[in-house]
C-alpha cells in the first residue's frame, strides 16, 4: 500500500469521521510518553484486535511496563483500526500508527506481536501491509523493522512462519528483556539482520524460521514473585471487555483436561506469596482508580493459599468497596467460607466450567468432577445469596454421543432446580442458568492433539440437537459459530502451507476473522480452492508417529505422556491431578 508523507497526528483528521474514535487517540491515564531522540530503541507492541480486546490483555500490560521501565526504550501501543478507519486510511493513503506518539509503525526498530487466537492472523498481515511494512521477512532485508511475535500460538508458527522473524515460545519477561539487550547491541554495531539473527537465536525460548533450528524450548520464569509486574496500568477512555485491574495468582495448572491447551503450555505449576499478589492488587487499585481487581489464572481455587489471601484483601477491599472478582473457580472447590469472603463486596456472576454433559464424558477429558460437586457448589451459590451461574461446556469432544449433547441440557435444568430447591435462595428473584457451548478444536500440545475433529454438518446438527433440548427460559443458550471453529482448527494444526492462504485471504479482505459479522466463509473457500488445499486435510485424524509441524519446539510435555493420556481418555481413565500424583509429563512440576 503506497502511503504519503506522514507528520505524527494526521490521523486526526480522520477520528469524526469513524465510530469509536476513543480507539485510536492515546492520550490514557497511565500511558508512557518519552521524548524519541532520547531512546535508542522503539517498541510498537501490537494487538492484532480492536483496541477493547487488546486493552484487557494481561501480557500486553505487562510487556508494555516492562519494555518502558528502560532507559533506552520507549514501547507504545497499536492494536487492529476497525474496517471504517481502515477504508479511510487507504483513501487518505494514511499509514497505521501507534498510539502514544502517532509515529507511524514502519520507523520503529521492533513490531511485536502477541498471537492470542488463530483467527486473528489476517489482522496481524493486515496491520503489516497498513504499516507499509513487507508481509515476508524475507522481504525485509534490513535489522529494521524487526517483526517478533508470541503468546500461545506460537506453539505452532507453522502457518505464521513466513512473516514473522522471531517467535519468542513461552513467557516473556525474561527473555524480552535480552532480546532488547541484544537489539541495542547490534544497532549500536550497525550489525545486519542476519547477524542480529543468529546471535538472537542463541537465546533460550527465541525460535528463528529463517535459521531452521532443529530444537528450541520454551522459556519460564521460574519465580514470579521477584518476576516484573507493573504498579500502575493504561487506563482506557472507553469501555474495554474487561474493564479491571487484575493480576495473577500463579501460572501453570494441576489438573490436566486433555483438551486444555493452555493447561500443558504452562506448566510447571509456579505461585506467587499471599503477600506479593494483595501488595500488586493494591497499588494497582491505588493507582488506576479501578473499584474491582480480578485475581487471574488457569484454576483461582486451586491457589493453595486463597483463603488466606482473600482474608489480607477483603481488609482493604471492603471498606474501599472494591470488588474483588475470583474467576476461573472449580466446581469441586467452592467452599462456604470463600463464598462468605466473596459475598462481603458486590456479587458478579459466578463461573464454571464442566465442560460435559455426563460423567462418562467429563472422565474421558479428565475433568475430574461429578455431577453431585456441580450440584453441591450450585446450591451453596444459590444459598449465599448469588442468583447467575454461567457455565461452559464443549461440543464435539472425543468419544462423543448425541446422550452427551442432551446431558448439557439436563445438567442445566437441574442446577435450576437446584436453586428453587435451596430454602436460602434469595426471596423473590428467579434465577438465569447461562450456557456457552464452544466447538471442540484439538490443540498442539494435548493429549488430543492426534483427533479428528467434527465436520460442519456435525457441529450444527449437535447445536440443534442441544438447542431443542431446553425448554426451560431461565436457560439461556449461547455457542460459537461452527464456520470459525473449523477454521480455527485447521490454523491451529496447520503446516507451512497455510501461509499463501492467510495471505491470499487477507488480500481479498480476510479480517477480523473471529468476529461473526466480519467473518466470510466463501472467501476462505475460494482460497483454499484457488491455491489447491484441501481444509479438512488439517481436520483429520492424525496417526501416532506421524510428523507434527511443531514438534521440534520443546514445551515441557512430552510426546509419550501425551499419547499415554489419550489412549487413558479412550478407556475413560482419569489421572489425578499433580498434588495428588505425579503423571511423569515431562515439565518438571513440583505442584
Amino acid at each position: 500500500m503506497p502511503f504519503r508523507d506522514f507528520s505524527p497526528r494526521d490521523f486526526e483528521v480522520l477520528l469524526p469521521l469513524v465510530q469509536k474514535p476513543g480507539r485510536y487517540t492515546g492520550g490514557e491515564p497511565g500511558s508512557i510518553m518519552k521524548d524519541p531522540n532520547e531512546v535508542l530503541l522503539r517498541y510498537a507492541f501490537c494487538f492484532p484486535d480492536t483496541y477493547e480486546i487488546g486493552m484487557s490483555n494481561l501480557a500486553m500490560k505487562i510487556l508494555y511496563g516492562l519494555a518502558n521501565a528502560r532507559a533506552d526504550c520507549w514501547c507504545e501501543r497499536c492494536f487492529a483500526p476497525w474496517t471504517d478507519m481502515e477504508a479511510l486510511m487507504r483513501e487518505k493513503e494514511i499509514p497505521l500508527w501507534a498510539l502514544e506518539s502517532g509515529d507511524p509503525l514502519r520507523d520503529f526498530d521492533l513490531l511485536g506481536f502477541t498471537l492470542q487466537y488463530e483467527l486473528s492472523y489476517t489482522n496481524v498481515l493486515n496491520m503489516l501491509d497498513l504499516a507499509g511494512v513487507p508481509l515476508r521477512s524475507a522481504d525485509r532485508p534490513s535489522l529494521a523493522p524487526l517483526v517478533i511475535a508470541g503468546g500461545p500460538c506460537a506453539c505452532n508458527p507453522a502457518p505464521l512462519a513466513p512473516f514473522i522473524d522471531i517467535f519468542v515460545l513461552g513467557e516473556g519477561e525474561e527473555v524480552s528483556g535480552e532480546l532488547l539487550d541484544l537489539l541495542a547491541e547490534h544497532k549500536r554495531k550497525n550489525s545486519s539482520k542476519e547477524e542480529f539473527l543468529r546471535a538472537a537465536s542463541k537465546l533460550e525460548g527465541i525460535y528463528v524460521p529463517a535459521l531452521n533450528q532443529a530444537s528450541v524450548k520454551k522459556r519460564i520464569v521460574k519465580d514470579l514473585d521477584t518476576c516484573y509486574f507493573p504498579e500502575s496500568f493504561v487506563v482506557p477512555l472507553l469501555e474495554v471487555v474487561h474493564d479491571r485491574t487484575v493480576t495473577e495468582l500463579f501460572r501453570g495448572c494441576i489438573r490436566g483436561c486433555r483438551f486444555c491447551q493452555a493447561g500443558f503450555l504452562n506448566r510447571p505449576v509456579r505461585e506467587k506469596s499471599p503477600e506479593i499478589v494483595d501488595a500488586q492488587c493494591r497499588a494497582l487499585c491505588d493507582n488506576t482508580g479501578y473499584e474491582e481487581v480480578s485475581l487471574c489464572s488457569l484454576s483461582t481455587s486451586d491457589y493453595t493459599r486463597l483463603p488466606e489471601l482473600l482474608d489480607s484483601m477483603l481488609d482493604w477491599a471492603v471498606p474501599q468497596k472494591i470488588n474483588v472478582a475470583v474467576p476461573s473457580l472449580r466446581i469441586d472447590e467452592f467452599p462456604k467460607e470463600m463464598m462468605k469472603k466473596l459475598a462481603q463486596v458486590r456479587r458478579s456472576g459466578l463461573t464454571f466450567a464442566p465442560e460435559a454433559g455426563t460423567q462418562r464424558l467429563r472422565d474421558v477429558i479428565n475433568k475430574n468432577i461429578t455431577e453431585k460437586q456441580i450440584l453441591s457448589t450450585a446450591r451453596q451459590a444459590f444459598s449465599g445469596g448469588w442468583t447467575s451461574v454461567k457455565l461452559y461446556f464443549m461440543i464435539g469432544l472425543p468419544t462423543e454421543t448425541d446422550e452427551d449433547i442432551l446431558g448439557i441440557a439436563e445438567l442445566a435444568q437441574k442446577v435450576v432446580d437446584e436453586y428453587y430447591r435451596s430454602p436460602d435462595r434469595p426471596k423473590g428473584k428467579g434465577v438465569q442458568v447461562s450456557l456457552s457451548v464452544a466447538g471442540f478444536v484439538p490443540k498442539p500440545f494435548t493429549p488430543f492433539q492426534w483427533e479428528a475433529m467434527d465436520t460442519r454438518g456435525e457441529l450444527a446438527r449437535k447445536q440443534a440437537l442441544l438447542r431443542n433440548a431446553i425448554k426451560n427460559k431461565k436457560i439461556k443458550l449461547s455457542y460459537h459459530d461452527s464456520e470459525t471453529s473449523l477454521l480455527e482448527g485447521a490454523f491451529a494444526r496447520g503446516d507451512g502451507r497455510l501461509a499463501d492462504v492467510l495471505e491470499l485471504a487477507r488480500r481479498r479482505g480476510a479480517r477480523f476473522d473471529g468476529w461473526d459479522d466480519q467473518f466470510r466463509p466463501a472467501l476462505w473457500k475460494e482460497c483454499f480452492d484457488d491455491l489447491g488445499i484441501d481444509p479438512k486435510e488439517y481436520l483429520r485424524e492424525r496417526e501416532k508417529d506421524e510428523a507434527l509441524p511443531w514438534e521440534h519446539l520443546g514445551y515441557g510435555v512430552t510426546k509419550a505422556f501425551l499419547w499415554r493420556e489419550k489412549e487413558r481418555a479412550f478407556s475413560a481413565q482419569t489421572t489425578p491431578n499433580c498434588r495428588e500424583a505425579c503423571a511423569g509429563c515431562g515439565a518438571g512440576c513440583q505442584a
